[in-house]
Order: C-alpha cells, then structure tokens, then sequence
C-alpha cells in the first residue's frame, strides 16, 4: 500500500508524518507532496518517497498519484489568509486532487476537515449527522471551503472517501496553544474550546486510514474534555483579566463536538483525554 500525503509541512502534517511512517508494515509506502525541495529532506531522511510540486498544478498531481492506492489530503489554508486563497486552497486543490485520485484509481481518500464545518451550536455536542449552519464565531471563507469540499468530493463516485474532522490542536510544541491567546480577551470565562493533542489527531487519521467499510462516513477526531477560557489563561501561564467576567458567551455549544461514532465504530481512545493529561505528561 502507497499512501499519498499532502499539507506535510503544516503543523498537522509534519507531526503525522513521521507516525505514519514509524507504525507502517513492511509492504507500506508513504509519499509526500512538498512545494520546497529542502522542506522535504526531513522526510526523506524518515523513509518517504518525496514529490516536489504545488497541488494546485494538474501535472504535479498527477506524478504524485502515480501507484498511489490511497490520499491523505491535509493541505489547507486558514486563518488570516485572503478568502481567495482559502477557497483555491481548501476546496479546488482539494476536489482537484480528489478527481484526480479518482482517474488514477486510488482506492481511499481521508480528507481533513475541520468542525467550523458545523456553523452555529445546537444545544449539545455536535454530530456528524448536523448540516452545516452558517452564523458563530467563523474564519473568514475558510469554514465553507471546507464544507464545500466534503460535499464534492464526497458526490465523487468510485472514490472511497473518508472526512476526518478536527477541532483546536495542540501539543508537541505547536505555538497554536499560545497564538489563542490572541482571541481568548474577547471571549467569555466560561467560553469552552474543543481540542485534540496531535497524537490523537495521528491517531485518528491512521483509523480512517486503514479501516474498511467506512466509505462515505464523517468522523470527528477530538478528545473527550474542552477546555473554558478561565484554562486558556492557566494553560498559558497568564493572569485572568478582571474585564473577562463581564464578557458573554453567546453560543456555548459552538465548536462543541461528539467523538462518540469514532469512538464505537473504530476503536479511537484519546491518548491525551483532555490538555491537563498532556501537559501532565509534558507533551504541550
């Protein structure tokens, strides 16, 4: 099995890598897709085949898909980026790479989506049964664009296709943990934040990965206990300000999610059940 990935020198990707490579059998390949040459030496060095090219370049995703069986897209483009490029990065190279998945007859495609998908909350954690509600707290175009490449690429047929839904993710240095800190004045003390530690994003990734049977099927990836504003500050080692507690929070369920389906149909366990287990365990 050669398994394609894409996105490996984000944040997500350049922690899911190396797990990928270091859990695969004898008979398991991973390639990735880099823009930069040198970006990839890392992962040549780790045992991956590397493919230098843009995935918004047909002729690069073609020579990438060449003997590949399956994709793991976790390309994206959020937070601060033009709504121009969030929609070319997070929908057309997506639906791109998954058309051209489909030509050359890759067999699964796990697609990394994210839980601003969802909209606004609904009184309880959100399942992976909710449509898609535009309103809350969004990230420009960046939400949409990513709904609307679960869509399409899910309409694709002969494609085994996969989403795996995320929520914040920290751990392992990422500066993510820290950068909320930018946000969390605006928000309310008892404001909650979903989470997932990149081992078990790895983690949830690796099951949609090699599971059968699961075509078509929606999987959120997150752990088991957001965590409030007030933890935020704890978190960050910052002293709450007074003018917090005046701050309302509008949709407490918003972002809020179940891991309940990924939990009884895959087998998924949160290694860090919360962030307190992770920084416990010195993995922030």
């Amino acid at each position: 099995m050669l398994t394609l990935v894409t996105g490996t020198t984000g944040q997500i990707g350049r922690r899911f890598v190396p797990r990928l490579l270091a859990q695969r059998r004898s008979d398991e390949q991973v390639r990735v897709l880099v823009r930069d040459a040198a970006r990839g030496e890392r992962f040549t060095e780790l045992g991956a085949q590397v493919v230098v090219g843009d995935m918004r370049d047909g002729e690069a995703l073609r020579k990438a898909l060449v003997g590949v069986d399956a994709v793991v897209n976790v390309a994206a483009s959020f937070r601060g980026v033009p709504d121009e490029e969030a929609w070319a990065v997070n929908r057309d190279a997506a639906v791109a790479l998954g058309r051209a998945a489909q030509v050359s007859g890759v067999e699964r495609f796990v697609q990394v989506s994210t839980n601003n998908v969802y909209g606004v909350g609904r009184g309880r954690p959100l399942t992976e049964d909710d449509a898609s509600r535009p309103g809350g707290a969004m990230w420009g175009a960046y939400p949409e664009s990513k709904a609307e490449a679960e869509r399409e690429l899910l309409a694709l047929t002969g494609l085994d296709v996969r989403i795996g839904r995320l929520p914040f993710v920290y751990g392992e240095g990422d500066p993510h943990l820290a950068n909320v800190m930018h946000w969390a004045p605006g928000w309310a003390p008892h404001q909650r934040l979903q989470m997932a530690h990149h081992a078990d994003v790895a983690q949830g990734l690796m099951r949609l990965l090699y599971a059968p049977g699961i075509a078509g099927r929606i999987y959120n990836i997150a752990d088991d206990a957001p965590v409030t504003t007030v933890e935020l500050y704890q978190l960050n080692g910052a002293k709450v300000p007074g003018e917090l507690y005046e701050v309302t929070d509008p949709d407490p369920w918003f972002g809020i999610m179940s891991n309940q389906r990924i939990r009884r149909e895959l087998g998924y366990r949160p290694i860090y059940p919360s962030v307190w287990t992770a920084r416990d365990a010195g993995a922030l």
